[in-house]
Formats: structure tokens, sequence, C-alpha cells
């Protein structure tokens, strides 16, 4: 049987097609690599595609449902990833030709058993998507979010950050880095523009993070604006020594041992230890490193300092990881509320008597951030340690009357560059 062709173009959707229906079945978006795609343009498209398709998903199920009157066909393979990725290209990103997203997904619902029925149908909905375009590109910014998020967030944040978080999603995150120490020249070498202590922000660039200037020399690492914080407000002295609980990819450490402390390190998934421990050698820092269950784990000796960015629903990452909002439930944050809370009984068995625990975790939603903070501060062996506007200089109004850390990513950060951030919760407390 002679093999067909792909007309150019094709093999391309197919692949990204291929990694879109993943992360339709629960997968974690993970962009191409070059071993996948070997081409930078195409690799770039590829990506592209995806991250478009995923960022709008919501308006994407909207317009699923104005041309589909029975919904996605069962058992059709990847008919589902195709049409998303198709209607992604002609609605937002019309500038690669309206003929090729259309004769692309036609072509490429030919080659599935399962979706090559279909063909007819994935043609007849890119035509009508394709005649409403321009009215499809203004649907409501409130379908960018689920029923189950979008209410909580619009009650808690309002109307205006609601939309902000809207704009947030569709643009995507600039590369923020922690710098070892802040060096003007580096600084201008890396075109990046500084925005509050070591981190800087990069909002353009035409290289990969290895080819930026320092990666080598290990003069800094890449870490979000508001993944920055927690490390910082530990504010113990020298010398001290700190536990990193759940500390992949391993920012915070990194920042924890910048500062000078004995920094432990702990995580249990031994593929993301790995990765931490070569950035570690590549940063010339060598903190004890630990792969074990915190949960089963039990130290040596107690610590003066804690810090614990806890499992989470990791809501506030949606800049970056568009799909996490898709892959959240009721249920889900529920327990990961209640996982929380054993972490945190564990790390309170662990601090020296006055000894400084830093709670966080990178969610937008109140039962993990603030409810979990007055829960941790009614108990009679903790006592609140209220973080003060002046401790976080160009962002004092992530500072909440109750000493809490709220980022969000409504929020601007200062700098030339500006732009937002990640959604963080932080609090402090001391052990009695």
């Amino acid at each position: 049987m002679k093999k067909q062709k792909h007309p150019p173009g094709l093999k391309l959707r197919l692949l990204a097609a291929e990694r879109l229906d993943q992360v339709l079945k629960g997968a974690n978006f993970a962009p191409f690599s070059q071993a996948e795609i070997e081409d930078g343009r195409d690799r770039a498209l590829a990506n592209k595609l995806v991250t478009v398709a995923l960022r709008r998903h919501g308006q994407l199920n909207l317009m699923i449902s104005r041309f589909l009157d029975r919904g996605i066909p069962k058992k059709s393979g990847p008919f589902e990833a195709i049409l998303r990725l198709s209607l992604a290209h002609l609605v937002f990103l019309p500038e690669l030709g309206d003929h090729s997203a259309i004769f692309l997904a036609v072509e490429a619902a030919k080659r599935d058993t399962r979706s090559q029925h279909l063909s007819k149908l994935m043609n007849a909905v890119l035509r009508r998507a394709q005649a409403e375009a321009h009215a499809l590109r203004h649907l409501p910014y409130q379908a960018l979010f689920p029923d189950t998020l979008g209410p909580l967030w619009r009650d808690t944040y309002g109307d205006d950050a609601l939309e902000e978080f809207a704009g947030a999603l569709v643009d995507g995150a600039p590369l923020d880095l922690t710098l070892k120490a802040v060096d003007p020249e580096l600084i201008d070498a890396l075109g990046a523009a500084r925005v509050f202590g070591e981190t800087v922000r990069i909002d353009e660039r035409d290289r990969p993070v290895e080819a930026l200037a320092g990666y080598d020399a290990g003069r800094w690492w890449v870490q979000d604006a508001a993944a920055a914080i927690p490390a910082q407000l530990l504010a113990l002295a020298p010398g001290a020594r700190v536990l990193d609980l759940c500390a992949a990819p391993g920012g915070k450490t990194a920042q924890l041992v910048n500062a000078g402390y004995s920094v432990t390190a702990i995580d249990n998934e031994p593929d993301r230890v790995a990765r931490m421990a070569q950035n570690f050698a590549r940063l010339g820092m060598t903190p004890e490193i630990v792969t074990a269950d915190a949960l089963a784990w039990e130290p040596g000796e107690k610590f003066d300092g804690i810090l614990l960015d806890a499992p989470c629903s990791a809501t506030g990452t949606f800049r970056r990881h568009p799909e996490v909002i898709w892959h959240r439930s009721t249920a889900d944050i529920a327990g990961r509320v209640a996982l929380q809370r054993r972490f945190i009984e564990r790390a309170l068995g662990w601090l020296n008597p006055g000894g400084v625990l830093v709670y966080c975790v990178c969610s937008l939603e109140p039962g993990e951030g603030e409810e979990q903070a007055r829960w941790l501060a009614a108990r009679n062996d903790v006592a609140a340690d209220p973080i003060g506007v002046g401790e976080l200089p160009g962002l004092p109004g992530a500072v909440t009357q109750e000493g809490f850390v709220r980022t969000h990513p409504g929020m601007l950060v200062p700098g030339d560059k500006g732009g937002t951030l990640d959604g963080f919760f932080v609090a402090r407390f001391r052990r009695g």
C-alpha cells in the first residue's frame, strides 16, 4: 500500500492536534521540544496553535455549542482537537491564513479512521466560523473561565479584576528571572528590567532561555515575580537552618541558599529532584537535597524556619498553564485544602521554639489561601506574624489588612516592562 504524502503543514497540524488531545484528556501541556520538532519556526507555530486553543478554550466551547447542535460526535478520535485548533487559527490567528486552516483541518480529519467520515462536517463548521469570525472575536471574556471558578473570582476580586484576569490569560506571561546579585550590566545584556528585589523581567526574546546572558555562568534562575516573594519573608539571620518543603522546581531553595541560610530541600518526585539538582549545580549551590514523601519523612533535627509551598490547585499560574483552570473541580480543591493541613501539621512539629513558618500557595482560591491562614492562626501553638507593607517594596497593594500577601494576575508589577504576575498567597507564622 502506497504511503500517503503529507501536504505542507499537515504533519505539524497532526502533531499539534495530538498534543492538544492529550491535554483535553487531562494531561498538562508540555511545549514541543527540539527533539520533537527540529525546525524552530515550525516548533514555535505548533506551540502557538496549541497554546491559543488552550487560552481560548472557554470561548471555543461557545463556538462548538453554536455550530454543533449535538456537540462533539462520540468516538470521533482527534476530531475535537483538530476542530479546536482550527477554530483558534481561523478566529484568533487570522494572520496565518483562512485557507490553510480549513484545508489542513479537513485533511487532518481524513487521516484518522475515527474522524475521516466527519471531514465534511469539519469543513462546514469551519466555513461558518470563517464567515462569522469578526463577531466570534468579541465573545464575552467571562466565557474564558469555567463556571466553577469565574463567579468565585468575580465575587472575591471584583468585576474589573476578572476582566484583567481574562487579559492576562489571553496575553500569557513574560519571562521573569531571579538574579544571584543585581548587576545593571547583566540586566542590560538580558534586555530585562528590574521588577522588585532580585527579580527582573524580559518581555521579548529571540532565543531560548539557555542562550541568554549569564545562564552558563549560573547568574540567575527562572522564577515568576510572585513566586519570588515567599522566600524573602522568612527574615532570619544568616546561617539559620531552613527547610524548603515541596521544593521543586527549586527557585525558592536557590533564594534561601543565596540569602545565606543552611538549606534542606525536600520533594517526593525523583525526576523533578534530578532537574532541581542539575540547576543547583549550574548555580554553584549545594543545599541538602532529600527525595522523600514529607508526610512520612522525619528530619534529624528541627529547623529555625520552614517554607511550605503547599500542594495546591495552581489556579494562579493560568498565564503559563491555561489548561489548569479546566482541570480543577470544587471537590479537587477541597481535597487539596485537607492535604495542605496535613503538611502544615508536619511542618509545625519540625520548628524550633520561636521558629518561622511561611505558608504559600500559587492558588487564587480563598479556601487554599486566606481561609487556610485563618485556620492556622486560630491554633494555640503558633501566632500570626503579620507581613508589613515595607517588606514588599514596589508592591504594597499586595499586602492585606490581615498581614497576608495576595497577588493575582490583575495586579501590575512595577518597572519599565510592566505586566502582570501569578496568583500567590503568602502568610507568616511564628512557633510559640
